[in-house]
């Protein structure tokens, strides 16, 4: 099952930039605007969002960020955790110690409430007393259909708790590097889901972002074999977010590719045409969340694979 209908956001209490996480995210930038000035337009960006995927019949679940202690990240979930159809919900371990506080029981105890089936806790936050970090589907892309993740390394993203997950899951790894160049300098992407995303039949990769040949190939090898129709994007589509999309589904059985107002005005007639040919195009502005937060519209959404309970 690579999409879901049911989709949990967290309406931010304290959104603004974070300079822990800035250290390697390259798209933030900050803003001298008072706080709650900031923090009123991501809300407004928010409830938008929130309002288009409804008016398409996906089913969204609605967390509110708590007011202390504050998390300016707190409107990206998916980093903190996944769900899966087996039942299990998975922790992450996270590189900014500000994050780490976006870790909630309560939101887990609202699935439940909810009748989704939560069978087993699986806490992978000890990685970070060794400094090791995997940043949930921000540095993981997972088909979930042929049962492989795609990751990128970088300071978020590290080989042993990525292997330590792909064999918990069973699902093989393919792991590389990707850079974008910063003022000159090459850096490593810092999460996987900016430069890819990975449909039912669509995959949107940043290819030329893999500087290595061997590790380039074998991406668009991987996608090809599991029947992806691959859409190449250029580092400068990257940069206004064309790689951060999620498939998205309704209890009609429709599919929707989720990506920001940002991105969609970045692609050209025949990527878009393209992506239209397998699902219906939703596009949210959300130009202050992806400015000051460096995250775009596949962040903001945690996906819930779980099942419901039917007693």
């Amino acid at each position: 099952m690579q999409t879901t209908s049911t989709i949990l956001m967290v309406r931010p209490a304290n959104f603004g930039f974070n300079p822990e996480t800035a250290e390697n995210n390259f798209y933030q930038q900050s803003d001298n605007r008072p706080a709650s000035e900031i923090n009123a337009l991501a809300q407004k960006e928010f409830d938008g969002f929130v309002a288009m995927l409804r008016d398409q019949g996906v089913q969204v679940i609605v967390e509110d960020d708590t007011s202390d202690p504050i998390k300016p990240d707190a409107v990206f979930p998916n980093n903190w955790f996944s769900t899966h159809p087996d039942g299990r919900l998975i922790l992450y371990p996270m590189f900014s110690p500000t994050r780490r506080l976006e870790r909630r029981k309560d939101f887990v105890e609202d699935l439940m409430q909810r009748k989704f089936k939560v069978e087993e806790i699986i806490d992978l936050s000890f990685f970070e007393e060794d400094e090791q970090y995997l940043e949930g589907t921000g540095s993981m892309v997972i088909d979930h259909q042929s049962k492989i993740i795609y990751a990128c390394f970088s300071e978020r993203t590290h080989t042993i708790p990525l292997d330590y997950l792909g064999k918990l899951l069973g699902y093989k790894v393919i792991g590389f590097h990707a850079v974008q160049e910063n003022q000159g300098v090459l850096s490593p992407i810092y999460h996987t889901n900016v430069m890819m995303h990975v449909g039912t039949d669509l995959a949107v990769v940043c290819l030329d972002s893999i500087p290595k040949a061997s590790e380039k190939q074998a991406v668009q090898k991987c996608l090809t074999q599991a029947g992806k129709k691959v859409v190449p994007i250029t580092p400068k589509q990257k940069f206004h977010f064309a790689g951060n999309m999620l498939e998205v589904g309704n209890d009609g059985g429709e599919k929707f590719t989720v990506m920001s107002e940002t991105a969609l005005d970045s692609l050209n007639v025949g990527q878009i045409q393209l992506i239209e040919k397998f699902s219906t195009i939703i596009s949210p502005s959300i130009p202050t969340i992806e400015k000051l937060g460096g995250g775009s519209a596949r962040c903001m959404m945690a996906e819930i694979f779980l099942p419901v309970a039917t007693n």
